[in-house]
């Protein structure tokens, strides 16, 4: 088979799961994608292979896309049939943010304000500063913040404070906005 037949039968595979997961009650379903934007030019089939999955569902539907240059995603990000994106962009600094400004964006926006994969534990205004950068693009409900992967490489106690650095960054900004 080729590559594309592949991709395509694990989502048929994907979607039958995602059936099983709505019906037995599950408010959002995630796809994780680690590859994506090593293989750029498998954004189409990335996109058909997502429609499969995604067909039928009443759930709300996220796609973490891990780091990568996210610049070849921007002409597609339309076209991507999930109501929430979550983007890693901690790690690089934030860079790529402005992609929204070349490329708006008119779903869900979540990405990612601390580093996963560093012990440092972020000061509360660097992920202040990535916030109110993104809202530039991405109106305040329409975007969300989360770390930039899953935590599983740290210690609890380093979990547990990035995961505060990235409350308090959020509730820092929404009063700053005179958000609820």
């Amino acid at each position: 088979p080729t590559r594309r037949a592949l991709i395509l039968e694990l989502a048929r595979a994907m979607h039958e799961e995602a059936l099983d997961l709505q019906r037995a009650g599950a408010r959002y379903i995630q796809i994780d994608e680690p590859a994506l934007m090593t293989r750029a030019e498998d954004i189409d089939v990335f996109i058909e292979a997502a429609r499969m999955v995604t067909d039928g569902l009443e759930v709300k539907t996220v796609a973490h896309v891990c780091y990568g240059d996210f610049l070849q995603l921007g002409p597609y990000l339309n076209q991507l049939p999930f109501d929430q994106l979550d983007l890693e962009f901690a790690n690089r600094n934030f860079e790529g943010l402005d992609i929204f400004r070349t490329y708006p964006f008119d779903k869900e926006l979540a990405f990612g304000v601390v580093d996963v994969h560093s012990h440092v534990i972020e000061p509360v205004d660097r992920p202040m500063a990535a916030i109110r950068r993104a809202l530039e693009f991405i109106p305040p409900e329409r975007l969300f913040v989360d770390p930039d992967c899953g935590l599983k490489t740290r210690t609890k106690d380093e979990a547990v404070e990035k995961l505060t650095v990235v409350q308090n960054a959020r509730d820092e900004v929404r009063r700053e906005l005179g958000l609820p």
